[in-house]
């Protein structure tokens, strides 16, 4: 009741739909969609949403080379470690570590049709691998950041698309078509760690594809083929999310910690992109023309 009560409030419309209520409140975005990754100011004076850094994998000289081309489609860019590195993940096959605001690449793999990826303690790093026909995808693969590209273990994860740790509870929540799994941690101090599956939910309908933290409730924001939801991790059970419940082909939803204001994305006619994010706490939107956007994440601060 708290975290629904929370949630209403976060999204009762307070403005107009426009480029100036997109810009309230400032705040910094990481974005993704194509083979650029950026962050845009939305405080920035005189040009709310410019752009204040971008990384491209094609300019990066310690990537390999034969890498660059895996960066073509991003589905990721996650900042972690307080907002000092970004993880990238890409639908080519990509998963890098990057410091902010360097862009240097501190770690680099590849996993079919990479859709996520989470830090772990130790220095590890979790990718939902999604699915592609005759490939090794439908799993959750598990790195060092210390072994470039040399996978640790791996477990099932039906066309992951999603995946959060959870430092309070030491879960980590990874998403897949029709369930929602909960995995520990095995065997961490070990130079064998593996991710151990310890309960599944089923999720109120399928085509799992956004999964992140809601700031400061017990809540994870999730999205499906058709609809968006709110999943309790104390009660464990979904509920409609109070305001973007029946919008369907939404790419992901993410609430400021600082100001608890969210952004959200949805596909738009038969594209898996969009040219615009979209606002709640205020309402508004931030129209980008010629953009491919797929991802958003409010900066952390």
């Amino acid at each position: 009741m708290i975290v629904m009560l929370f949630f209403a409030l976060l999204c009762i419309l307070l403005s107009p739909g426009t480029a100036a209520a997109a810009a309230a409140g400032g705040g910094q975005l990481v974005v993704c969609g194509w083979d650029e990754v950026f962050v845009f100011d939305l405080g920035a004076p005189d040009n709310p949403g410019g752009k204040i850094w971008s990384w491209r994998a094609k300019d990066r000289p310690e990537l390999p080379a034969e890498l660059h081309a895996r960066f073509a489609t991003t589905d990721e860019c996650k900042p972690v470690d307080g907002g000092r590195r970004i993880l990238i993940t890409s639908s080519s096959d990509g998963v890098a570590l990057v410091d902010y605001p360097s862009g240097k690449v501190v770690f680099h793999a590849t996993a079919p049709n990479a859709h996520s990826a989470e830090l772990l303690p130790g220095g590890r790093i979790a990718v939902a691998a999604s699915h592609r026909p005759n490939a090794s995808g439908d799993r959750l693969i598990l790195f060092d950041i210390g072994s470039p590209d040399k996978p640790l273990s791996h477990t099932e994860l039906p066309w992951g698309h999603g995946v959060v740790f959870d430092q309070k509870r030491r879960i980590l929540w990874a998403l897949a078509d029709e369930d929602l799994h909960a995995y520990t941690l095995k065997d961490w101090d070990t130079d064998s760690p593996s991710l151990a599956l310890n309960a599944k939910h089923r999720m109120p309908d399928r085509g799992g594809h956004d999964l992140y933290p809601a700031a400061d409730t017990p809540a994870l924001t999730v999205t499906t083929g058709k609809h968006c939801w709110l999943f309790d991790r104390d009660t464990r059970r979904f509920s409609p999310h109070p305001a973007l419940a029946d919008k369907a082909s939404v790419k992901c939803i993410t609430v400021d910690s600082a100001t608890h204001r969210t952004v959200w994305m949805q596909a738009e006619g038969a594209n898996w992109w969009s040219e615009r994010l979209r606002f709640l706490n205020p309402t508004g939107e931030l129209i980008m023309a010629g953009e491919k956007l797929y991802k958003a994440r409010w900066m952390l601060r």
